[in-house]
């Protein structure tokens, strides 16, 4: 479910199709996403998954889909 969810919202926010998009999809070398983009995914995961705010120290440690699926499955 975790990994659906987030994939829904890297899929709307990067406008590719959600076969591309794995655990092992790398934020900034697959979709080369900047620093602003990973803001709004991560802001797009709070409000999803009604957590709160990530710690930024948290989110610097978040390079593929993968880290967020387990970083957000270890908070909920």
């Amino acid at each position: 479910m975790v990994f659906t969810k987030v994939r829904e919202i890297i899929c709307e926010k990067f406008a590719v199709d959600e076969d591309q998009v794995t655990m092992d999809t790398s934020f900034k070398e697959d979709l080369n996403a900047d620093s602003l983009d990973m803001v709004e995914i991560v802001m797009a995961i709070e409000e999803e998954f009604d957590i709160g705010e990530i710690d930024e120290d948290a989110v610097s440690g978040i390079d593929t889909v993968g880290d967020a699926v387990n970083f957000i499955s270890n908070i909920l």
